[in-house]
């Protein structure tokens, strides 16, 4: 592919006007489109043969040659900026302005194309730290689940926190933004079990036969699940613990819950 960049130095150029807007959730939602920012999300974009529109690189560093080898995989479609790091900076959330950026179209997964007799799902309910939401992610894509579904009052995917978080998982594995009221009952019919966790349940995750298909549902760490979605969970289950800690992190409740599938499924 023969690149032929055009330079932008105004931060009041009409492109760098749209690609600073896509860090408002409002604008994003508008445009349909997110920033990913530096050489590793941009990488994962790329081998994922994600819909990239734009790429932009810092004019006095040049393409970095990580992205140079991956320039035949990019879509012909794909267009060229060089602009300088104060204009890359204003375009991204970084404190340190990144060497490149390029700007993706958001996502388009139908949750019928996620459910199947193998399904391992992960709902979550008002999640709202992009830090959690990144790492449950990459939990996901680490044992192979079947998708990661985002329900109402859960941080947005696309928020530039989130999407570093994820360390270019995203690009690996399904993503729905979807009503749990909507996505659970559907589950329900189609045989998958719906999952929750509480102090009061019976039987620990370790004992549990995650070899049927199952979606894990899990709330904030601060509220649980909602009533209504709570509402919706036909088995909980409890994470057993014998030190002194009363809880853990949501991220690592998933990911133990996760790995414990994952070793029944494929290591037992």
């Amino acid at each position: 592919m023969q690149i032929q960049p055009m330079l932008i130095t105004s931060v009041n150029n009409e492109r760098v006007k749209l690609w600073s807007s896509l860090l408002e959730k409002k604008h994003r939602d508008r445009h349909k489109k997110f920033i990913i920012e530096g050489i590793h999300l941009l990488k994962e974009a790329i081998k994922g043969k994600y819909e990239i529109e734009a790429i932009c690189y810092d004019t006095a560093r040049g393409i970095p040659a990580e992205i140079k080898e991956l320039i035949s995989e990019l879509p012909e479609a794909t267009k060229w900026y060089e602009a300088t790091d104060v204009i890359i900076k204003k375009c991204t959330d970084t404190d340190t302005p990144p060497p490149i950026f390029g700007v993706v179209k958001k996502f388009s997964v139908e949750h019928a194309d996620v459910i199947s007799k193998d399904s391992l799902i992960v709902a979550l309910d008002g999640v709202r730290d992009p830090g959690n939401v990144g790492t449950i992610i990459r939990s996901c894509d680490a044992v192979g689940a079947s998708a990661v579904i985002l329900g109402k009052g859960c941080v947005d995917v696309y928020n530039p926190k989130t999407v570093r978080s994820t360390m270019g998982s995203l690009f690996h594995i399904p993503i729905i933004e979807l009503d749990l009221l909507e996505l659970l009952p559907l589950l329900k019919e189609k045989g998958v079990h719906v999952i929750g966790t509480s102090l009061q349940a019976t039987e620990h995750c370790f004992n549990f036969n995650w070899r049927e298909p199952a979606c894990i549902v899990m709330g904030s760490e601060g509220e649980g699940l909602s009533a209504p979605v709570e509402a919706e969970v036909n088995k909980t289950v409890i994470i057993p613990m014998q030190g002194k800690s009363e809880s853990l992190n949501v991220a690592m409740a998933t990911t133990i819950m996760l790995y414990e599938a994952l070793r029944q499924r494929s290591y037992s």
